[in-house]
């Protein structure tokens, strides 16, 4: 829970600052000269820039959780079987176990969706975020039958 109201203070904080930043380039080019007018674009480009960024992970959280509410639903989600030290972040070698199991398991059964939101979850506790992601898509993919890059 604490993840989501973060996540959505740090939408809103750049939702205000996108406005502003809009406002500030709109000022811009109303001035009127050429230069004012070509850097007010370029200031309006990184709003832009931030809104489809912030769009897109928006996106992707609320896919994944609706994955995580039906896998919980199923009953197979990956249960925290991690060793943790006093405290209480994962240890490694925990971590690269529990991987290699849930690379197997992904391996063993390539088109399921199940398997990869597991991978991803393991990734995520070894800490290699990039691969959590990739992996976490690809299970979104495989859930909504899109075609999947290999």
């Amino acid at each position: 829970m604490r993840a989501k109201i973060t996540y959505f203070i740090t939408a809103a904080v750049l939702v205000v600052y996108f406005v502003l930043v809009g406002s500030r380039g709109l000022m811009l080019i109303q001035h009127g000269t050429w230069l004012t007018v070509t850097f007010g674009v370029a200031v309006l480009i990184l709003p832009v820039i931030g809104v489809w960024f912030l769009w897109q992970n928006t996106r992707f959280v609320t896919r994944a959780n609706h994955l995580a509410t039906e896998l919980e639903a199923e009953g197979g989600l990956p249960v925290d079987e991690l060793e943790r030290d006093a405290y209480g972040r994962i240890l490694r070698d925990s971590a690269d176990e529990v991987f290699a199991r849930r690379k197997a398991e992904t391996e063993d059964a390539p088109g399921d969706w199940r398997s990869w939101f597991r991978l991803a979850v393991a990734y995520h506790d070894a800490r290699d975020t990039p691969r959590a992601r990739k992996a976490m898509q690809r299970a979104i993919a495989l859930h909504e039958k899109k075609p999947v890059q290999v």
